[in-house]
């Protein structure tokens, strides 16, 4: 069993929230983000306040060199 964990990604527009669950569930990216927009187009905006929820709750991932 693979150990992931749901973090921010590095492939970010904003703050990575979209490409971090593209990455964790196996999804592309810019079909993560398309859905993302038409989904808080036609729900009067509420998706902003998730995305802004996810942002405060997901950590960001740490790269080590």
């Amino acid at each position: 069993m693979e150990n992931r964990k749901l973090t921010r990604s590095n492939d970010r527009m904003l703050a990575g929230v979209c490409a971090g669950l593209a990455e964790y569930f196996g999804f592309e990216t810019t079909m993560v983000r398309i859905v993302y927009t038409l989904l808080t187009v036609f729900t009067a905006f509420s998706g902003v306040i998730v995305y802004l929820i996810l942002m405060i709750i997901m950590p960001e991932r740490r790269i080590y060199y």
